[in-house]
């Protein structure tokens, strides 16, 4: 099975979604996370630095329910590209 290459939409949003999961974690470490999650480190990693940046659902709705994130406004903020310094702190506490 070959592979569509994914459009630069694509790869920005996916770096969107890691600063968004970067934020929200603040001072947590990306293992704590990780294993709250049900993740390796080196997964969270991936998507954090937007190597990884299309995630499967299940894996994104974990990491949100990690990080008492909202999936809609976790969306919404990702597609949008419009998410401020401080929104990742809105998001845990709308969650």
């Amino acid at each position: 099975m070959v592979r569509v290459p994914l459009t630069p939409e694509e790869r920005q949003r996916g770096e969107r979604f890691g600063v968004l999961l970067r934020q929200a974690r603040g001072e947590r470490s990306m293992v704590e996370v990780a294993a709250a999650a049900g993740l390796s480190a080196e997964t969270l990693r991936k998507i954090e630095t937007g190597r990884a940046p299309t995630p499967a659902f299940f894996t994104v709705a974990a990491l949100a329910a990690a990080l008492n994130l909202s999936l809609d406004e976790l969306a919404a903020a990702c597609a949008e590209g419009q998410f401020s310094q401080g929104q990742a702190a809105e998001f845990r506490q709308a969650g």
